[in-house]
């Protein structure tokens, strides 16, 4: 699986990191930036790389990193067909897939740890959306909001 990667400055210093988890899974990497930190980049930027690069088909699935998370999750989630979400536990990384077919995973450099942002990242790309109907119902609902602009 190719996953799009990006992160602002607050997020860079847990990229590395990241980055060794997706490769050691097995997994290729797109870089989406930032290749330096950089105080004045602005989260926006690298969200809507990795969105593009989701959406477009280059990449499967993606990681984003930010210092809360929350500010890279929002930008994502304007892009319709992306389903970012912030997590900071294994069960709604890995549940986020299965239920609601997330394929941006979004952490807060600034909250989490190394140890913890591997374990996440290691639920994300190991879950799969089940494709249960109530799940393919829910994400039809969801679907029909982002047509509809609501």
């Amino acid at each position: 699986m190719i996953v799009a990667l990006g992160t602002d400055h607050a997020g860079f210093a847990l990229k590395a990191t990241v980055v060794d988890a997706i490769r050691r899974l097995g997994h290729d990497v797109l870089d989406c930036g930032a290749t330096t930190i950089d105080p004045t980049d602005d989260y926006p930027d690298f969200a809507a790389q990795v969105a593009r690069a989701v959406l477009a088909g280059r990449a499967e699935r993606g990681v984003l990193l930010c210092g809360t998370g929350v500010g890279a999750s929002v930008a994502a989630n304007k892009f319709r067909g992306i389903r970012s979400a912030l997590c900071h536990d294994t069960f709604s990384a890995r549940q986020g897939v299965e239920d609601d077919a997330m394929n941006v995973l979004t952490l807060g450099a600034r909250v989490i740890g190394p140890a913890l942002a591997e374990e996440l990242v290691r639920a994300f790309l190991a879950a799969e959306f089940s494709g249960a109907e109530r799940h393919r119902r829910r994400l039809e609902k969801v679907q029909r909001f982002e047509a509809e602009g609501r």
